[in-house]
């Protein structure tokens, strides 16, 4: 199976790129995500990955050359014999130890102190609510007569018209 390796879109005002230099030549083999060609622009630089594993088998545009974005840069093909999927994945069998938990509590032989019980005995202290009422009173009054006296001038002025 071969794949194409295209030119990524690179932003939005980029149409073009230009080839810098391959990194692999034709007949190299190459890994997934492996770089393998580096491109140019006016604003970005950016080394092109190889789609899959296996040999580069074409180099459509060669170092120098201007290509859109989209374009055909080359091809990648897997290889029928790759290393990597003769490999077999052997399971392991988990061992079972006995005696391999730590504990990590202690046996507690002494009764732990009281310290927060006996302070919180000693400042028992029956509590009671603030109450502010006469500070109250006395806002209220002040209120009251300051909206009465606004309320008098005002009844004085419109009557005096």
């Amino acid at each position: 199976m071969s794949e194409k390796i295209l030119v990524p879109v690179l932003g939005e005002s980029i149409t073009e790129a230009t080839v810098s230099k391959w990194l692999k030549n034709e007949g190299d083999t190459v890994e997934a995500d492996e770089p393998i060609v580096e491109l140019e622009t006016d604003k970005v630089n950016l080394e092109v990955p190889s789609p899959i594993s296996g040999t580069l088998t074409k180099i459509n545009s060669k170092d120098g050359s201007v290509v859109e974005v989209g374009a055909l840069l080359g091809s990648v093909s897997e290889n029928g014999s790759s290393s990597k999927s003769d490999e077999q994945i052997k399971k392991i069998q988990p061992s079972i130890k006995e005696d391999n938990v730590i504990k990590l509590e202690t046996e507690k032989d002494e009764e732990e102190p009281k310290i927060f019980e006996d302070k919180a005995e000693e400042l028992e202290v029956e509590e009671k609510p603030l109450v502010l009422t006469e500070e109250i009173k006395e806002e209220k009054s002040k209120n009251n007569l300051n909206t009465a006296n606004i309320i008098s001038s005002c009844k004085k002025n419109y009557y005096r018209k």
